[in-house]
C-alpha cells in the first residue's frame, strides 16, 4: 500500500511547489498594479493594504497630463521597434551565412564571435561611446539604435536554427536559378519564422528595458526612453509610491502583452533552435 501511495504524495508536493513558485513570481506584479490604483500615501500605511480602498486612475492621468509620459513612451516604442526590425534583418542574414554558405575562415570567424561573448558589455561602452561621438550620433536616436542592430547572441541563435534547413532544399533552389538573396527571402525567412519571433521578443524586451546605454548616450530630456524618464521621476517623486508604480505598470505592460501574443512562436523557436551541429 505504501508503494501505491507514494506517487500521489509526490505529485501533490510537486503541484504545491509549482503553485508556490507561481505565487512568488506573480505577487510582485499584482502588488505593483494594486499600489498604482491606490490613492496618494495609501501604500505608506503600516501594515500596507493589499488592495486599494477606492481604486483610482489619478496617477495614470498625472503621468500623461503633467509629466508628459506619452512622449517618453513614444520614444521607447520608436527605438525598440527600430532596433528589433534591423536586428532581425542583419542577424538573420549573418546567421544564415554562417550556417549554410561556405567561405574561407567561416568557422574561425564564428568561434571568434562566440569567444567575444564572454567580454562584459560594460567594458565595450567607453570605446563604443567614443566611436559614436566621432560619428556624430551622441544624443540622437541613432546612437541608441546602431549598437543594437546586430548581436552575437542573435547570430548564434539563428545559425543554430538554420542548420536544420535541408541542404537539398537550398541546392534545388540554386539549380532552378535562384540567387542567394532570393533563397534567403523566399525560403530561409519563412522557415525561420519561429526563431525570428523568439529573437524579436528577446530584442524588443532588451531594448525596451535598457536603462544604462540610453542614459549614457542621451543628454536631451526630450529624447529619453521610458526607463530613464522614470528614474528621473523617482528623484522628483521619491515619496509617491503610487505614482512610481503606475509608471512601472506602463513600462512592463507592453512587453508582457507582446510575450502573451507571441508565446507560441517563442516556445517553438526555443525548442527547435536547440539543433546540434
Amino acid at each position: 500500500m505504501a508503494v501505491f501511495s507514494e506517487k500521489p504524495i509526490k505529485t501533490l508536493l510537486l503541484h504545491l511547489a509549482l503553485i508556490a513558485a507561481v505565487i512568488a513570481t506573480l505577487f510582485p506584479l499584482f502588488w505593483m498594479v494594486s499600489v498604482s490604483l491606490m490613492s496618494s500615501a495609501e501604500a505608506n500605511r503600516f501594515p500596507p493594504p493589499l488592495l486599494p480602498a477606492a481604486p483610482t486612475l489619478e496617477h495614470y492621468r498625472m503621468l500623461f497630463s503633467r509629466l508628459n509620459l506619452a512622449a517618453y513612451l513614444l520614444n521607447s516604442t520608436l527605438i525598440a521597434t527600430s532596433v528589433t526590425v534591423l536586428s532581425l534583418l542583419l542577424n538573420s542574414m549573418a546567421g544564415y551565412a554562417f550556417a549554410k554558405l561556405r567561405f574561407k575562415g567561416r568557422d574561425r570567424l564564428f568561434r571568434l564571435l562566440l569567444a567575444s561573448m564572454v567580454i562584459p558589455a560594460q567594458v565595450a561602452m567607453l570605446p563604443l561611446f567614443l566611436m559614436l561621438k566621432e560619428m556624430g550620433l551622441v544624443n540622437t536616436y541613432g546612437g541608441v539604435i546602431v549598437p543594437g542592430m546586430a548581436s552575437i547572441f542573435g547570430i548564434f541563435l539563428i545559425r543554430q536554427y538554420a542548420l536544420s534547413i535541408p541542404d537539398s532544399l537550398l541546392d534545388a533552389a540554386r539549380i532552378d536559378g535562384a540567387g542567394e538573396f532570393r533563397i534567403y527571402r523566399t525560403l530561409v525567412l519563412p522557415l525561420c519564422k519561429p526563431i525570428l519571433v523568439t529573437l524579436a521578443i528577446f530584442t524588443f524586451m532588451g531594448t525596451w528595458n535598457d536603462f544604462m546605454w540610453p542614459l549614457i548616450i542621451l543628454t536631451d530630456n526630450d529624447l529619453y526612453t521610458l526607463p530613464v524618464a522614470l528614474a528621473n521621476l523617482l528623484g522628483e517623486h521619491v515619496q509617491d509610491a503610487e505614482l512610481m508604480m503606475a509608471g512601472s505598470v506602463l513600462t512592463v505592460l507592453p512587453v508582457i502583452l507582446l510575450f502573451l501574443v507571441l508565446q507560441k512562436y517563442y516556445i517553438e523557436g526555443l525548442v527547435l533552435g536547440s539543433v546540434k551541429e
